[in-house]
C-alpha cells in the first residue's frame, strides 16, 4: 500500500484548514486506457497560507486543483471546503458552494470573449448576488492592483496573453473568497509582471485567504509557505519550502 503524505495540523496546532483532501483518488478511463491521476492524496491548506503544488507535467497538479474546487469529482476520498464536504454534494449544491467559496485563475484564462474586461471581472460577483455597483467598484480596484486599469472597456481578444492572465487574476481576487486556486498564474507573464503577480498573491494570502498555486515557477515556490510535490499522482514531499 502506498503511504500518503499529510500536512494536517497536529493537536493544539492551527485551526481547521480551509481545504482538506483525504485519501483522494482520481482515475480516468478503464482497462488499457486506465490512468491514475491522483493516488491517495491527503493534504491540508490553511487560511493565510500561500501553497505551491509542484511537479513535472502530468504529475496531477491541475487535477488536484480541479478536484479541490469541485470542478471534477474524485473517484474516491473526501474533499472538505470550509467545513462543507464537496464529495457528498449534488450538482446544484456543489455549484452554490463553489460560487461562494472558491475563486479560480485558469491556465487558459477562461475569459468570456463577448464581454469587456470589466464585465468579466464583475460576472462571478454578480452571479453570487452582489449588487452591480458594488461589484464594479471591487472589479475596478482589483484591475488597478493587477496593473490593467486602462483596459476595462476592451475585450479579451484585444489584450496580450499576459494582460489576459492579469485580468483572470483580478477576477479571482476581486471578491474576498476563502480559497483561491491558480493554475500556472505566471506562465504567460514576463519576469517583471510575474514578480508583480507573485507579490499580489502573497498579499492575498496574507489577508487571510488560502492560495493554492500549481506551478513550475521556482520564484512562486520560493515565495510559498507550503510546498506540495507531486509525482505520478502521489504526494512525495510536503512542508515548508
Amino acid at each position: 500500500m502506498r503511504t500518503a503524505v499529510s500536512t494536517a495540523p497536529q493537536a493544539g496546532g492551527p485551526l481547521e484548514p480551509v481545504l482538506r483532501l483525504e485519501g483522494v483518488h482520481k482515475i480516468y478511463g478503464a482497462g488499457e486506457t486506465r490512468h491514475v491521476a491522483l493516488d491517495a492524496v491527503t493534504v491540508d491548506f490553511h487560511a493565510g497560507t500561500l501553497a505551491a503544488v509542484v511537479g513535472h507535467s502530468g504529475s496531477g497538479k491541475s487535477t488536484l486543483l480541479n478536484i479541490a474546487g469541485g470542478l471534477e469529482q474524485a473517484t474516491s476520498g473526501t474533499v472538505t471546503l470550509a467545513g462543507h464536504v464537496l464529495t457528498r454534494m449534488g450538482p446544484a449544491e456543489l455549484t452554490r458552494t463553489r460560487a461562494g467559496f472558491v475563486a479560480y485563475v485558469f491556465q487558459e484564462y477562461n475569459l468570456i470573449r463577448t464581454m469587456t474586461v470589466l464585465e468579466n471581472v464583475c460576472l462571478p460577483m454578480e452571479l453570487s448576488g452582489l449588487p452591480r455597483k458594488e461589484a464594479r467598484e471591487k472589479a475596478v480596484e482589483a484591475l488597478e492592483r493587477t496593473g490593467v486599469p486602462r483596459h476595462t472597456r476592451k475585450f479579451p481578444d484585444q489584450l496580450s496573453g499576459g494582460e489576459q492572465q492579469r485580468v483572470a487574476i483580478a477576477r479571482a481576487i476581486a471578491d474576498h473568497r476563502p480559497l483561491v486556486l491558480a493554475d500556472e498564474p505566471t506562465g504567460a507573464l514576463d519576469s517583471a509582471n510575474g514578480e508583480h503577480v507573485i507579490g499580489l498573491l502573497r498579499e492575498v494570502a496574507d489577508s487571510g485567504v488560502a492560495c493554492v498555486i500549481a506551478t513550475h515557477n521556482p520564484e512562486v515556490t520560493a515565495a510559498a509557505d507550503q510546498v506540495v510535490r507531486l509525482q505520478d499522482g502521489r504526494i512525495v514531499a510536503a512542508g515548508a519550502p
